[in-house]
Formats: structure tokens, sequence, C-alpha cells
């Protein structure tokens, strides 16, 4: 719950205070901090009767001085001027600002001197500069999250600023859980070392103060760690429920666009999936796909009993009761065809690339050995009509990933077949990929082939077999939670940052991934929690990715490159 509850009492505390009518005013990224933690109808109750964006605000005239505004906005420049000329001619009875992170001296001025006619009641920071978008999963939905994988040589403007806002969103959920971190970072990544020093310089020195919580307890653990270093997970197809909706169809700020799906009544084209609002998805978020099946037969076997009870309305006593229930009876019903609906569609998504033969063959090359006949394999589903350009591309990167030193010859054969057969991919973008996450480029033990414990952990597996061959994969960082809770994570690979060290094993872990999360991990981190370990995980990320926002950043990466190359 700690994510979630964190911010959620950010925002009770902002609007519980302020009676009467009120007007959220929020930007784009709070509307989405927003929007994961609190429904509209929670927001009513509180009389919040109008949600507006900041920049829209600024250009309507319009005066609306019975209502008291409550700003959320992260403290950028941009708001700091769209506040100062909205204060200049203030439109609301009263104006309450909240910040989402820490304001600079500066901006505090600008802001003073802006109110003249002084409607600013209050102005305060409140650190929910995060998307909590599960108990343990947060992300910061960065739009140009490809900056990361650009090579030092380019440095341009924007990874700058991408180092600032991981730097704000990982201080922000420390501030909330009112800690500071012992800091480590993968060595082997340029980005996750900058990030962890800048880290390091904010909690440490410029605002030490702030974090200076004076607890006993042992120091948690924040570890830094770099999206290539396991390429493979946002490579891989799912089946369990939340990573697949999310791969298949795609899950932003925990909603669902299912308006391109076919004929569905609008208010069924875009569904909430969230572990906080329905009970069957927490149930079931982290179930094979099999399973869900069953599960979804058992929900609607249930409405059709309350649907079959409802309709045995004889008496005025039963009218009265139907007419109490009846809000229950819509959200069940409600719930219902969500889950049908999106179970249907996803079926017909896998039937129609062929899922099931692809995702078989993308697990054997993540997890076992046997190059010639995993050659083979990629070979015949190449050629294979149905399956489809993405799935061909994903393919050959899980077999060049693995295979990249073993057999070039047939590296090339298969980058050949796939440049005829999927001509819309651009050339070297595989080529790309190894350059950016190729076993030179990689700290962790990937495929379980480096040292002797995880050799003798494959083998046992090998000879045990596996449960499931669609969910055999287990990400890397599995392996470093399992580390931590060993105390085996190696100084060599992880350091630390300045001289503040770990002293005994830590009881919070925070995990970011620059570049971006899977459900897949933030399933491993859920499951982790759940057994009792003594250490809570916390995962976060720079972005919630599947394949093909995985691939996006890839080509986007390679585009940016080349042209900088070009110009040198």
């Amino acid at each position: 719950m700690v994510l979630v509850s964190a911010a959620r009492e950010y925002v009770n505390r902002m609007l519980q205070d302020i009676s009467g009518m009120k007007v959220l005013i929020l930007d784009s990224q709070t509307v989405s901090i927003v929007s994961v933690v609190y429904s509209q109808s929670e927001l009513l109750q509180k009389e919040v009767f109008l949600v507006e964006l900041v920049d829209s605000i600024s250009k309507s005239k319009e005066s609306m001085s019975h209502l008291k505004a409550v700003y959320f906005l992260r403290p950028t420049l941009e708001n700091i001027q769209h506040l100062r000329r909205q204060l200049a001619n203030p439109r609301f009875g009263e104006s309450h600002l909240f910040f989402s992170n820490m304001l600079k001296d500066t901006q505090i001025h600008i802001l003073a001197d802006s109110d003249e006619q002084e409607v600013v009641q209050q102005v305060q920071e409140y650190y929910a500069d995060f998307v909590a978008i599960d108990p343990y999963h947060f992300t910061l939905n960065i739009p140009s999250n490809h900056m990361y994988m650009l090579p030092a040589v380019v440095d341009p403007p924007g990874l700058q600023q991408l180092c600032d806002r991981i730097v704000d969103g990982i201080s922000a959920v420390f501030l909330a859980l009112k800690r500071r971190p012992v800091i480590r970072y993968q060595r082997t990544s340029d980005i996750a070392k900058r990030i962890a020093q800048e880290t390091s310089k904010l909690m440490y020195q410029q605002e030490s103060g702030l974090f200076d919580f004076r607890r006993t307890e042992i120091s948690p653990l924040l570890l830094i760690v770099d999206r290539r270093d396991d390429p493979v997970t946002p490579l891989l197809n799912q089946w369990t429920y939340q990573a697949m909706v999310h791969e298949l169809v795609g899950i932003h700020d925990n909603k669902v666009d299912l308006s391109s799906t076919g004929k569905l009544p609008k208010d069924q084209q875009e569904v909430v999936l969230s572990s906080e609002q329905d009970a069957f998805f927490k149930a079931n978020m982290y179930e094979n796909f099999g399973d869900i099946g069953m599960s979804i037969k058992r929900m609607v076997d249930d409405f059709q009993q309350v649907a079959k009870s409802n309709q045995n309305i004889q008496t005025i006593e039963d009218m009265a009761k139907f007419v109490d229930s009846y809000p229950e009876y819509r959200k069940m019903h409600g719930n219902v065809s969500k889950h049908v609906t999106l179970v249907t569609e996803m079926s017909k998504i896998v039937e129609e690339r062929k899922l099931m033969l692809v995702s078989e063959r993308e697990q054997d090359l993540a997890c076992n050995g046997g190059q010639v006949a995993a050659f083979e394999a990629v070979t015949n589903l190449l050629s294979n009509e149905s399956v489809s350009d993405i799935d061909r591309l994903r393919l050959v990167m899980l077999y060049a990933l693995r295979y990249e030193k073993e057999s070039p010859v047939q590296l090339m054969q298969l980058f050949n077949k796939l440049a005829s057969r999927s001509p819309k991919y651009k050339t070297g973008l595989v080529q790309f990929l190894l350059k950016q996450a190729g076993v030179d480029k990689r700290t962790g033990d990937l495929y379980g082939n480096r040292d002797l414990l995880n050799i003798a952990r494959n083998m046992a597996r090998g000879l045990k077999g596996v449960e499931n061959v669609y969910t055999q994969h287990q990400p890397l960082l599995f392996q470093a939670m399992e580390s931590i809770i060993k105390g085996r994570l190696r100084d060599v690979d992880y350091p630390f940052v300045g001289n503040h060290f770990q002293q005994g094993r830590p009881q919070d872990v925070v995990i970011f991934v620059v570049g971006g999360t899977t459900y897949e991990e933030s399933r491993s981190v859920a499951l982790q929690n759940a057994s009792n370990s003594g250490i809570r995980f916390i995962l976060g990320g720079s972005v919630v990715l599947n394949s093909k926002r995985f691939l996006k950043d890839l080509e986007e990466a390679q585009r940016i490159a080349k042209s900088s190359t070009n110009v040198v």
C-alpha cells in the first residue's frame, strides 16, 4: 500500500482543510499523479466541482470568484510563468498553491511579487512527484525516455532534463517515505552513475537538512540500474493478466483504451484497471492467462445469479431492496463486461498473431541453450506468413542477444532474412541494440551462464522441468533482489556513492530502472514482498515499457545517434 497511500494522503491533505466549492488545477504530469490514486467520485466528495489544466485556465478570462482554486503543480519554469499570469489577474476567490517538489527561493519570490491582490492563502510542498500505479511500483512517465540510450558524446540538452526529472522523482519518493537512502548504481552504466551522484549530492549536500529525518534504524537502499542490463524482459510476450494487457492493448496511468477494438458502448471505450479500485483485478493481476478465463467464468456465473434474483421482484420490499443494491449491481455489471471484453480482445490477438507459437520460441531463447535448434526455429518462424513483422523483429533480437558471439555468420543470415521479410524495419536496428545492450555492456548474469551458482541453478531447473513453458522466464531484477536479501550484491558491480555505506541488511529497498520497468518485473517485486523475506522492495522507472515502447525508444535513439555522427 506504501506508495499509493503516501500519494493519497498528500491529495487528502490538500483538499480536506479547504472548505467550500473548489476547482482543482493540475498540469500534464500531476493529472497522472492524482488520477491513479483518486477517483472522480472521491474528488466530488471533497467538493471539487471542476478539474482543469493550468495551461487551459490561462486562456480563459471568465471570473469564478465563488470557487477556491487548489493548484497542484510540478515546480517547473513553465508552471511558474502560468501562475504569474494568473495571479496578476485572479479569476478565483482564493488560491492555494501546492507543489509536488522543492521550490527554489527565486520561484517563491516571483510568486510573492505576482500576488498583488493577495489571493494566495498558502504555498506548500507536498512530495507526490511520482505516479503510484501500484502499491510497490511507480513511474515518472518521461516522454523523452529514449535519451538514456544516447552515447555520451552526443549528450543533448534533453539528457540533463531526463536526469533532473529522475532525480526529482526519486527524491520525492524518499521524502514521502521520510527516509534518506544509501545509494548504489550499476557500474557499467554512465547514466546510472550520473543520476546516482546527482541524487546523492541533493540528499547529502544541497538539501541535507530536508532529508535528515534523525531515524535510528538502518538506512534504506536505493539501487539505480540501467534497462540495457536486461533488454530481454521488455522484448518478451507476456502471459500474466496485467502484463499481458499492457503488451497487447496498452495501459497508461491504469487506464486501457479500447476504442479501436470495435463497436463498444461509449462508457466502455476506456476502462480503469486498478488494484485499488477493482477487487477482481487485484486478485487476478498476476495470474496466468489460462487461469484468468476460469476466474472470469466464475465471475459471470455469480453475476447471473444476482441478475436472476433481481428479476424476481414481486413486492414493494423487493423493489426497495433492488433500488438499494442497484449501484452495486451496476458496478458489478460494468466490471464483468470490462474483464470479458479485455480477455476476448486478447484471445483474438493471440490467435491472429500466432503468439503461442512465437512465445514458446521466445521463452526458449531467453531461458534455454541450444544455438543450432534456436537458429532453425527462428528461421522457420521468419518464413511463417502468420507471424507479424514486430514478432519477427523481436525473435531476431532475442536470438542476437543470446548468440551474438557464438554464430556471427548465422546472425547475418537472420538479419538478411528479416530485411527481406519485414522491410519496414530499419536496417541496423538489431545491431544498434547489440551496441547498446550486448554482452560487453552488461553487468548482470542475464542468461545464468557466467557464474557457477547460476549455471548449477539452471541445470537443476532443466532436470526438474518447468511448470509453464510460457512463463518460465525470470527477469534479471529477480536475481538482484535475491542477492540483496542474501547480502551478496557485489560492491565491484554495484558501487556505493560517496562514503555512505550499508550498515547491516536494509529493510526497505528502492530499485530504479533508468529506461523503464515492465509489469513482469513489478509482478516479481509483488511476489517477493509477499514471501516475507524481511525486506520490502519498491520498483520505479522512467516509464512502463511494453515491447512496442521499447522498440520505439530504440528506433528514436538510433535516429538521433545516426544524425549526430553525420554532423560530426
